[in-house]
Formats: C-alpha cells, structure tokens, sequence
C-alpha cells in the first residue's frame, strides 16, 4: 500500500485528490490547520478513512512531524493562500504561505533523505501577461499579482531542487480547474451560488469585476488524476494542464443563468472596484505534452462544469429553506 500525504486537505483540490488516491488503495495523511469542523466539510463523507495531522506551511517543525509520522512515498503540497485578489490585500502573507511555505515543505523532505514523490501546485497564474498563446511549459513566466509572483518562486524552488538534489519534484501547471466544491469568493462559484439565490428569490443581484477577462476552465476532478500521474513517471517532468478552451467572464454568466432560465444582463453588476489592480486578459493551455506522456486528457467540459455547479447550488440553498435557515423575498 502507498503512502501519500496531502497539504490543502479540506480545500476543493485536497478533497478531490484524498477520493482518488483512497480509490487507488492509498493509506491518505491529510495535514490542515486548526479549524472548524465547519471548513472540513467538503471532506466529511472520507474522514473517518483519512489520517489528519495538524501543522501549517508556515511552520517547519509541523512539516517536519507530518512527514515522519505518514512516511509517505508521494508528498502532494496543494495548499496555499490561492484567492489571487486577496493576495493584494495580503501580499507578505501570502508570500509566506504560497512562496515560502512550499520551500519549507520540500526542505523538509530533502532532509529526510527518504526518496519521497514531491508535487508542487503551481498555476497558469505565473503565465499572467501572457507573450504566448496558448501557454506551454515554455512560456516565460510575468505574473501580475503577488499570488502569481509567490507561485512563481515556489515553483522555480521546485525545479532547483529537482536540479539540485536529483529529487523527484515536480510542478504542475494548473490552468482554473473548478467544482461544487470551490469556495464562493471565487469568480466560477460566486457566480454559481448567485444564480442559485436569484432563481429561488435569496437575491436579486451578483456583483463581479472585469467580466471581459477570458480563462481556461476545467473540472478539478479531472485535474488532479494530472497530479497523480505526474509522480508515477520515471523521470520527474513539470507539465501544463489545461482544456486548451477559453471562455470569458461574461460567458460564465451567460451559461450559468441560462441554466435556470434567466438573462444574466439584469442580475449582473460590473463593478470596477472589483478590477485587479493588473488584470490577467487571457490564459489558454496547451496540455498537448501531457496527452503524449502521462496519457492525460479533460473528461469534463465547460457547460457540464458550469451546469454542475449551479445544479450543486440550487440544492443546497433549496435545503437550507427547507430546515429554515433562510426564507425567499418573493
């Protein structure tokens, strides 16, 4: 039986890569931080088959105790301040967590001597002002956020110690890679959640900031078989990842109110407040070296994710009048 320890296990990527991991007969150790029970909800059907350790990425003496208790052969470090426009309210703090504490968390595998698969969660962040398009492992990297920057440096850490120490480290470059599980300050999910109030009358309106901005979108349980099979390769490689299809802002909304019959122009607000202080105008994958070499492709397209998620939405708001939590204003 494999060993694998996951950082990030209570967020949207941590959940979906413990289910597929346990699936392939992995013993899982989560690490995650003091919190609410409230936070870990997105693991509550797989808990009592994982093994949580506390620590944080800003700690290296919990990194330490979390590697020495699971042995695991295959460190997957997905954890990180990772909401790119509070990475302008918090830039040092999240140069902390996103740049340095991916350094702590390899350091601290290089020092177990140990020959541990070490997976850095990098992102099409780092592409930022793109000189490219699409975007592939050889695009140069201009990030345009201090969430981008901190990525860049933890991966470029991650290449140097592959290249430093011969491990077997490696990033992936994940392109925007959604679910029901997406925390709501996100654009895909506030968007989601939204049209799910509207349609049951919780709200009236979504407000969000350039809806111009065009991504490359995914379904995050598709991506994190990427992750997986990264590790499994004889030699360690960093691949894109990605759907290779960008669609804007706009479209999302379009989609997703389409989905319960509405026209999205009424109910949402551009707000330029909400703007970036430097906007990332368009990212696009090209993922075709990880089709050639770990056989990776998207199962998942860009309306089945949009139709999922609001889908997802509609059912908890519905089961939240239910029990009377809240109570619709039409």
């Amino acid at each position: 039986m494999k060993r694998a320890l996951i950082t990030g296990l209570t967020g949207q990527d941590g959940s979906y890569i413990a289910e597929f991991l346990m699936a392939k007969g992995y013993d899982v150790t989560g690490l995650a931080r003091r919190t609410s029970e409230e936070e870990r909800e997105r693991i509550r059907h797989i808990r009592d088959r994982i093994t949580i350790v506390t620590g944080d990425l800003m700690d290296s003496s919990s990194l330490r105790a979390a590697i020495e208790s699971s042995e695991p052969d295959e460190v997957y470090n997905i954890a990180a301040q990772s909401h790119v426009g509070a990475s302008f309210e918090q830039p040092i703090a999240t140069g902390e967590v996103t740049a340095l504490g991916p350094l702590r968390l390899i350091e601290a595998v290089r020092q177990t001597g140990a020959p541990i698969r070490f997976y850095q969660a990098s992102s099409s962040e780092m592409f930022g002002k793109v000189e490219e398009t699409p975007q592939n492992e050889q695009t140069r990297f201009h990030p345009r956020s201090p969430y981008g920057v901190a990525k860049v440096y933890a991966h470029m850490a991650t290449v140097n110690y592959r290249e430093s120490y011969g491990m077997y480290a490696v990033g992936g470059i994940l392109f925007n890679h959604e679910s029901p599980r997406r925390p709501t300050q996100f654009v895909t999910r506030k968007v989601t959640d939204a049209v799910a109030r509207i349609a049951i009358g919780l709200a009236d309106h979504v407000d969000i900031g350039n809806i111009e901005a065009r991504r490359d979108w995914g379904f995050a349980g598709d991506y994190v078989v990427a992750m997986w099979a990264m590790l499994q390769r004889d030699e360690p490689e960093d691949y894109v990842i990605g759907s290779g299809s960008t669609h804007s802002v706009a479209e999302l909304c379009e989609r997703a109110f389409a989905h319960v019959g509405i026209d999205w122009r009424a109910h949402v607000r551009s707000i330029p407040a909400l703007h970036r202080p430097a906007e990332v105008d368009l990212l696009q994958a090209d993922a075709s070296k990880a089709k050639r070499e770990i056989g990776w492709a998207p199962q998942v397209n860009f309306e089945a994710i949009v139709a999922m998620m609001v889908e997802a939405d509609l059912a908890r708001w519905r089961e939240a009048i239910d029990r009377g939590a809240v109570t619709p204003k039409k």
